[in-house]
């Protein structure tokens, strides 16, 4: 979706949920608006959290989460490495930067502004608390820019529902003495709801909470997603999100791609599926809630496999190329990606056929060798190929036991506990050979092209001068 595209459905958006919500506003004001939203949303680090996402995540039945899930993304500053120029004009009077972290103002510095009391009391936030990255900064820098941004044609109570269903996006918290944080929302809002005299009945407390529960599942439903190849299409668009490397097909190393496949592996160990989804009072219905978290489960323990035997695989990349340097980049060891060279010759072009390749021992195995082997679905990051050649080579040849076992040395290795010639010597021979011939061979090809090249250029110098014009003639004198 283009900037255009997505700025005309995000203004149809703001329309429909002000008309929603009786609001008097000029049609010029909410033009702006949108536009202030779809500038960071098509940012050039946005694979993931786009124009899209914020669209689906909205659904298309309640003016608050519409609003909510248009505004909830806007901030990201992991992924941008900075906040757009214009959305830092709602943020700038409430904080500042000390020491690379952004940081809420003192209370003497914080101007009198009943809006954001509200979203800072909604947040559990404090003046001067440092934010945390991963602990709700972007969520609540967002929540403060839509707060201000819709304050003069919405209620407070309409503002406040939305920042709580903003809130509601802040992912994977886990229950803490028995109290969600759907609770802890609750409670706050009640708080809020007296200190501010709302006079939001707790009938309408409740329904906003389930507002933000439909919010915040809405926001993480890839995980649930019936297919692993869909799953982890989804992971990869936020590959290039925080590894902008990546984004430069043909020029990032093999460190590069190693890197942001490990940070994935990484979070997919630590994730816990049992704090991806939210529920209050029975909603989603508990047969629904446990579908959600099983599919999860599954897709999580997929990843993890999936994940560590490309990591196993690239490492043995990575450590037969240490030779040459640290910046080698993984189209010259491995060859370009099919759609953007042609008639590029790729490493897996020189694998030979695997006549008795081992066979996956479970349903779980088989379904990763099917990913690797078949490919994940299309992904709009085009970071690399959809299926994993070299892995699921590597796989046929010694197995899945031997891919865990390969995958927990290679972490050695990265950390540099191990070195180059201690994890290949350890490797299966069979497999570093084929590899090592594969890559020599891989080099002569291109050298096949350079020399082509050379006799056409050798032929041309030999024509007559006057077959070049306007060209002064080279001599080799």
């Amino acid at each position: 979706m283009d900037s255009q595209e997505a700025y005309l459905q995000c203004l149809e958006k703001l329309i429909w949920a002000s008309d929603r919500l009786d609001a008097e506003v000029e049609p010029t004001q909410l033009a702006q608006i949108a536009e202030l939203i779809v500038q960071p949303m098509t940012g050039a680090w946005r694979f993931f959290h786009t124009p899209e996402h914020i669209f689906e995540v909205g659904g298309n039945e309640d003016a608050i989460e519409v609003l909510a899930a248009l505004f909830h993304d806007i901030v990201y500053v992991q992924v941008d490495r900075s906040i757009n120029f214009n959305v830092s004009y709602y943020i700038t009077p409430v904080t500042k930067e000390v020491n690379r972290q952004l940081v809420i103002r003192e209370q003497s510095e914080l101007p009198v502004d009943a809006t954001f009391e509200m979203v800072l009391m909604l947040f559990g936030f404090v003046p001067g608390e440092v934010l945390n990255p991963f602990g709700g900064q972007n969520e609540f820098l967002s929540a403060v820019v839509a707060a201000k941004a819709l304050e003069s044609f919405l209620k407070p109570d309409q503002i406040l529902e939305i920042a709580a269903c903003i809130e509601s996006t802040i992912p994977f918290r886990s229950t803490e003495w028995g109290v969600t944080a759907s609770d802890r929302l609750y409670d706050r809002i009640q708080a809020i709801n007296s200190l501010f005299h709302l006079n939001l009945t707790d009938d309408r407390i409740r329904e906003n909470i389930k507002k933000c529960v439909r919010i915040a599942n809405r926001d993480v439903i890839s995980f649930a997603h019936e297919s692993s190849a869909h799953f982890l299409a989804n992971t990869w668009n936020l590959l290039p999100e925080t590894n902008h490397n990546l984004t430069d097909c043909g020029f990032y190393t093999v460190r590069d791609y190693r890197v942001a496949l490990l940070k994935m592996e990484g979070f997919m160990n630590y994730l816990n599926p049992e704090v991806i989804f939210r529920q209050f009072e029975g909603y989603p219905d508990d047969r629904t809630y446990q579908r959600w978290e099983n599919n999860a489960r599954k897709n999580i323990e997929v990843a993890k496999v999936y994940l560590g035997c490309k990591l196993a695989a690239i490492a043995l990349i990575e450590a037969l190329s240490s030779g040459l340097g640290v910046d080698v980049s993984l189209a010259m060891m491995m060859g370009e990606l099919p759609d953007r060279v042609s008639r590029g010759v790729r490493l897996e072009s020189f694998f030979p056929e695997v006549k008795k390749p081992l066979e996956p021992k479970t349903a779980l195995e088989i379904e990763v060798f099917n990913l690797l082997e078949d490919g994940r679905a299309k992904s709009s990051s085009n970071t690399d190929l959809e299926n994993s050649p070299l892995a699921a080579f590597v796989v046929k040849i010694v197995g899945f036991d031997e891919m865990r076992y390969q995958c927990d040395r290679a972490k050695d290795f990265f950390k540099e506990n191990l070195s180059a010639d201690d994890f290949i010597n350890d490797f299966n021979p069979i497999v570093t050979e084929i590899i090592v011939d594969s890559i020599i061979k891989l080099f002569d090809s291109r050298k096949s092209t350079i020399n082509r090249y050379y006799n056409i250029t050798s032929q041309l110098k030999s024509k007559p001068q006057t077959n070049f014009p306007g060209r002064p003639f080279l001599s080799n004198g």
